[in-house]
């Protein structure tokens, strides 16, 4: 490991994820099913039976039963988990496909982060540091990122691409300032979307 590697913060893992899919949920016109027998019933309606929805969830046939009939009702922390973030990825499918469609045609995304941020460029004087930035994303790149996100991309896969959008909107103001430089982040504090 060289002096540099060591002054760099390790990449953040999973907040880019985790903020596209808070943004998701901020359009959805009605909440999501709260107690453990709504959400076990919800997610039947959308599994192949009983037996499909205790693969996902991590659990037995016999637990998935239990708390549709309403026999069980407080789910141990990591079960809890599992069905929210199961309920919320299905609840509400053609919102969330409204609102994509929409940031990815016309109204692009905002994005609001705070991140370790490094600079390669000609003439580039910056040294790379933490910065908090708030900056709209072209649709374009939007629809990049969010068909990557579809597709099951990684934190790793995201964040260049995310960099490049801000890189895009907030440093070089759309290629009239600043040619030839490219940002990235490598230490994702906090990140916020926006649609």
């Amino acid at each position: 490991m060289t002096n540099d590697d060591a002054q760099q913060p390790a990449p953040g893992r999973g907040k880019v994820l985790a903020a596209l899919a808070r943004a998701e949920r901020k359009a959805f016109t009605r909440p999501a099913p709260k107690s453990a027998k709504a959400q076990m019933k919800f997610l039947l309606t959308r599994a192949r039976g009983s037996k499909a929805l205790a693969e996902r969830l991590g659990v037995s046939r016999r637990t998935v039963e239990r708390y549709r009939a309403g026999t069980l009702t407080t789910p141990q922390k990591r079960l809890q988990a599992a069905l929210v973030e199961e309920t919320e990825s299905e609840w509400q499918p053609q919102v969330r496909g409204q609102v994509r469609e929409q940031a990815s045609t016309t109204s692009g995304m905002m994005v609001d982060v705070t991140a370790y941020f490094g600079f390669v460029g000609k003439g580039s004087s910056d040294d790379g540091r933490e910065r908090s930035i708030t900056t709209d994303i072209s649709p374009t790149y939007a629809k990049q990122i969010l068909e990557l996100q579809a597709a099951g991309a990684t934190e790793e896969d995201l964040h260049p691409l995310v960099a490049e959008a801000i890189t895009e909107s907030y440093f070089t103001e759309l290629g009239t300032r600043a040619k030839g430089l490219r940002a990235d982040f490598t230490h994702v504090v906090s990140i916020e979307f926006r649609f």
